[in-house]
């Protein structure tokens, strides 16, 4: 697994001394807040554990992020499988959760454009999908900077949450290899 470079940022496999920053910002309310609960440290392990793997066998995955600049690690950028069903799966999505210090920096955008090259010319993906419930603006808007578009009939009900769920009603984006 090679890491990935942008301008400002490092992609990369995840390393021991991420574990507790990552926990920390799982466990952070308002990074949190766009999903139903913040995530424990055994979740936050299991995650870079299953990214870990994934990454090294080739297959699609969550990079640890680091600022070049600083080394400070912000999060993750990436790709992973839904594992739940849907009209639209199985798909590969882009994804980022990123550290309060690092928003508005431009970083999501900027990771998610080189997950997005990744997927297409390393791993020959023909569409990768990204998707989040429909009142978390931020994300919506990483989506349309890294050129993925909407078709609001393409719109979904999470099946993972309880019909009602405030975060329930999602909106998928899409962007293909063309």
């Amino acid at each position: 697994m090679r890491a990935l470079t942008t301008e400002r940022l490092l992609l990369r496999q995840w390393r021991d001394d991420d574990r507790e920053p990552f926990a920390a910002l799982n466990a952070d309310p308002e990074v949190m807040a766009d999903f139903p609960r913040t995530v424990t440290r055994e979740e936050a392990d299991a995650l870079i554990d299953r990214h870990q793997v994934r990454l090294a066998a080739g297959e699609p995955g969550l990079f640890a992020v680091e600022v070049r600049d600083s080394g400070e690690f912000i999060g993750f950028v990436g790709l992973s499988v839904p594992a739940f069903e849907a009209a639209f799966t199985p798909c590969v999505e882009v994804g980022w959760r990123l550290a309060r210090s690092a928003w508005g920096h431009g970083y999501a955008s900027e990771g998610g454009r080189a997950a997005l090259e990744h997927g297409f010319n390393t791993l020959m993906l023909n569409e990768i999908v990204s998707f989040t419930w429909e009142g978390n603006l931020r994300s919506r808007a990483v989506m349309e900077r890294i050129g993925m578009t909407r078709d609001p009939a393409d719109d979904f009900e999470h099946p993972n949450l309880e019909p009602g769920h405030r975060l329930r009603p999602h909106v998928l984006y899409r962007v293909s290899r063309s």
